[in-house]
């Protein structure tokens, strides 16, 4: 073989080469995007209108992640948050609407003391959607509905709903379930009928037979809010 088809040959296989670098190089950042973000990787992708545009987008959210002095939450930290999500869902019994508005607000000063940086809502959604982007739609759907409590547009069903989604960020957030030892369900909230029944009913004690657990979602609410 002369040395110009060997030449030829070398040249063809570099190309060859080259080309399916020119394929493969951005398979592999769209596989490895679409792994990290999941399902938000899609929503981008549909808001922007543009493949390349939404890549660009999420690679710069992950640029801006690693800059971002996060830590996890200290055993005393855990503890305190725990015990304030517990009585946020004690307070759903009585005011379902001042529970969804503290729920959000104890979300974000979580969001804040991991070590992601202050800013509204829309840049929580994109500094989170790096590493909590599987519970990023509880996100989304629980601060909609508060948006919506807060201009009367809600019913308890729907507050119910929020508590539910915040729980989930909640607890992706601090890393375990917020209230260990319960089920995790939403307690009704009181009417004045429940009151009247009160007062009128002879005391009851509840066993651990029983099957008292209410649909899944938040834990059950304590019988004396100030009994501990």
């Amino acid at each position: 073989m002369s040395a110009t088809v060997t030449i030829i040959l070398i040249v063809v296989v570099l190309l060859v080469l080259a080309a399916v670098a020119v394929v493969a190089v951005p398979a592999l950042r769209r596989r490895r995007l679409q792994q990290t973000f999941g399902p938000e990787y899609d929503r981008v992708v549909a808001d922007t209108g543009n493949r390349t545009e939404a890549e660009r987008e999420l690679n710069e959210r992950t640029k801006r992640h690693a800059q971002f002095e996060l830590s996890p939450l200290s055993p005393e930290s855990r503890s305190k948050y725990s015990a304030a999500w517990e009585e946020v869902q004690i307070r759903f019994v009585d005011d379902p609407k001042e529970a969804v508005s503290t729920a959000d607000e104890l979300v974000t000063k979580l969001i804040t003391e991991r070590g992601y940086p202050t800013g509204d809502y829309d840049e929580h959604l994109a500094n989170l959607s790096v590493e909590h982007a599987s519970t990023l739609e509880h996100y989304r759907s629980a601060h909609d509905i508060s948006v919506r409590s807060k201009n009367d547009e809600t019913e308890t069903e729907d507050l119910r709903q929020a508590l539910v989604h915040y729980r989930a960020l909640f607890a992706d957030l601090l890393g375990e379930e917020p209230v260990a030892g319960t089920s995790t369900s939403t307690p009704a909230p009181r009417t004045p009928a429940d009151d009247t029944i009160a007062d009128d009913a002879p005391a009851r004690t509840v066993t651990d037979t029983e099957d008292t657990a209410p649909e899944p979602g938040v834990a059950r609410s304590r019988p004396d809010a100030t009994s501990r």
